[in-house]
């Protein structure tokens, strides 16, 4: 039997008290409430899962959590009188009334308020009245009302609502254009004819439709009040005032802007997607600049350690090493085997040139887990030179991966499947051998002994990570980014007291996973937050983000790389609040405006792409929930961005000597 008591405790600590749900009637009344019962038929199943539901009619029961934060909002008690526009399935006024208020419910299908007449009735709810009718009038014979909660988007807040709060009265309301995206506004009364209002962010709801809403064919009824008009400017208009606009990438006065990181010691810069030029434009120019002028001397991408251990040796002038299959070479080669990075390396090893210390070279590190033959081949080379009983005995420890090597996913499946012992007894051996002897080691030479712990690391990482990635949930994702940030703790440790990081990742790793459904929803954690945790003020999260353009991406994993059309942001999305502000690229310190830092606060949707862009399933497949301003602390904006040029052997320029690491 299916235990749907514990569905409900887990709905409740997972999408509501983690995304600051806190009052706690709200949160008993969803614990009692049977959510199943208000579903669609075989839609049981689903019933506390992290989204709305179709309930028929063109309508749909909300996600759980904005049924929470609209009634926490509302600030719904026991013996209020409450009125709802839009009872749907008639789950809202089942926790209302739950939490003790009597509520009148309107709802203009009646087919729809028929069900939840009976849908009430079954979950034992008695103090709830569904009413047919037009919810934009409201029901007046029972005013004055102490909260009125709608469930639909009008163009405006109806008068008649307004007028049936009583003083001291709150209603919660989306307004906004016929599209999909509105403002959750919680408008309440101070007086006979004043009223207060706040935004509480982005949401999506079916139209409201009556006299004082919409018509049924989409064109506004009414015009009574216009968002943002008691509050002042609009979101887009504060962060027109408060964004700094930059000049173009190439301009020497682009890496300037970022000089109020200068004092940290390590600087995150995101991404929203792995194939947007201006994103690697712009983070080669700030690193440029602070490198140069700040003395940042470790470069750190989400890239695998061996394959930027190539890089990093041509970069600083190390002799190269001979076998192997070039760097960068799996899947997804466009990401770091681009014409940007190609420029950047160019210009890091012509920096590092002038720099007469090889110590004090900046160096260009992988921090990621998945060559795991790569820093297995890479082990091995090096005991073979500096100790040759070491490398027999590692070859017969990492022998139990040998089977595995070329498709690492497939020693997953086989320990789950119990057909195959797992391996971490050996390689957790081969690595705490490894650093017992660093002393003697590191004597001979520190930088290639670094390179090798750092490859037995991850092998011991990634042995792990593919023995859990089938089990599904967080783990995967959190040892993933646990070792990448263990790998920054070790680089900085290694380069001593002066050093100082620039990380390139994704948005996703890199943005305070607590900020966003990751943390909140999912129990993931990221670089970026492991950052702040760790090194406090020290650390700068900057994210980037696009409204349009075209972006390097593939439809499935290991698919081709195509160049597709980046469809415009949401209408609530971060995205589209950027957009709105009307500079084409700009600086936003999340720090600089309280007042703009804590409307932004509110979570809206925020774009993600990786290797993968599904166009056509965007918003479930590229969106998520995220507070902007608890995510990151500035956030960079191109308006209009283009897909990366991808290197191949028709970009290899003649005059490139053999050792230049992407060479084929």
């Amino acid at each position: 039997m299916i235990d749907r008591a514990s569905e409900r405790d887990a709905m409740v600590e997972r999408q509501l008290m983690r995304r600051k749900i806190t009052d706690r009637r709200v949160l008993d009344a969803m614990r009692a409430v049977p959510r199943e019962v208000f579903v669609a038929p075989g839609m049981e199943e689903f019933a506390y899962e992290d989204g709305p539901l179709p309930i028929g009619h063109g309508q749909t029961i909300s996600q759980p959590y904005i049924v929470a934060l609209m009634i926490e909002a509302a600030a719904v008690r026991h013996r209020d009188a409450v009125l709802e526009i839009g009872a749907g399935s008639g789950y809202a006024a089942a926790v209302m009334a739950q939490i003790g208020a009597t509520v009148i419910a309107i709802e203009r299908h009646e087919p729809l308020a028929k069900e939840a007449r009976d849908k009430i009735a079954r979950a034992g709810i008695s103090n709830v009245d569904i009413q047919i009718g037009d919810g934009t009038l409201g029901w007046p014979d029972a005013a004055p009302f102490d909260a009125i909660v709608v469930a639909a988007g009008g163009p405006s807040v109806p008068e008649a609502l307004k007028a049936q709060l009583k003083v001291g009265g709150r209603m919660v309301i989306p307004v906004g254009g016929s599209g999909t995206g509105q403002s959750l506004l919680k408008i309440t009364r101070t007086g006979d004819d004043t009223w207060d209002e706040q935004e509480l962010g982005a949401v999506r709801f079916v139209p409201l439709v009556g006299a004082q809403g919409w018509a049924q064919d989409g064109r506004q009824s009414a015009s009574n009040h216009v968002p943002g008009q008691s509050s002042g400017k609009s979101l887009p208009q504060m962060v027109a005032e408060v964004a700094e606009p930059l000049p173009d990438i190439d301009d020497p006065s682009f890496g300037q802007f970022f000089d109020r990181y200068a004092d940290k010691q390590v600087v995150l810069l995101g991404e929203a997607s792995h194939g947007t030029s201006e994103f690697y434009r712009a983070r080669a120019a700030i690193t440029r600049h602070l490198v140069e002028h700040h003395g940042f001397n470790i470069v750190a991408v989400e890239a695998d350690w061996p394959d930027a251990a190539a890089v990093n040796r041509y970069v600083t002038h190390q002799p190269v090493r001979d076998g192997g299959d070039p760097p960068f070479s799996r899947f997804p080669t466009w990401m770091w085997r681009n014409a940007v990075v190609e420029g950047f390396v160019e210009w890091l090893r012509s920096h590092n040139a002038q720099v007469s210390d090889p110590d004090a070279r900046a160096g260009f590190y992988g921090l990621d887990i998945y060559n795991m033959s790569g820093s297995i081949a890479a082990v091995l080379a090096y005991l073979d030179e500096v100790d040759p009983e070491a490398a027999r005995i590692a070859r017969e420890r990492y022998s139990c991966l040998t089977p595995w090597q070329s498709d690492p996913a497939t020693y997953g499946r086989a320990v789950l499947s119990q057909s195959y012992h797992d391996c971490e007894p050996q390689v957790v051996e081969q690595l705490r051998t490894l650093l017992e002897r660093q002393l003697a080691y590191e004597a001979k030479d520190g930088s290639r002994f670094l390179d090798a712990a750092q490859n037995a690391r991850l092998v011991r990482s990634a042995e792990q990570y593919y023995r859990v990635m089938y089990y599904g949930g967080a783990e995967s994702w959190n040892l993933r980014d646990t070792h990448m940030f263990e790998t920054l703790e070790h680089l900085l440790e290694a380069r001593g007291p002066d050093a100082k990081a620039l990380v390139w990742a994704h948005n996703s790793h890199i943005g305070d996973a607590r900020a966003t459904e990751m943390g909140a929803v999912r129990d993931q954690l990221n670089i970026g937050q492991l950052a702040r945790e760790r090194f406090g003020d020290a650390a700068a999260l900057i994210g980037f983000g696009t409204h349009s353009g075209t972006v390097a991406a593939a439809t499935d994993w290991n698919g081709e790389m195509e160049i597709k059309r980046v469809r415009p942001s949401r209408e609530d999305s971060y995205e589209r609040l950027c957009h709105d502000a009307g500079h084409p690229q700009f600086l936003l310190d999340l720090h600089a405006d309280p007042a703009l830092r804590k409307r932004l606060e509110v979570q809206r949707l925020e774009r993600f792409i990786g290797v993968i862009y599904r166009p056509e399933t965007e918003l479930q497949s590229h969106y998520a929930e995220a507070s902007l301003p608890r995510q990151f602390d500035a956030f960079v904006w191109f308006d209009e961005t283009q897909a990366v040029t991808p290197l191949g052997p028709e970009h290899r320029r003649a005059s490139m000597p053999e050792t230049y690491p992407f060479g084929v």
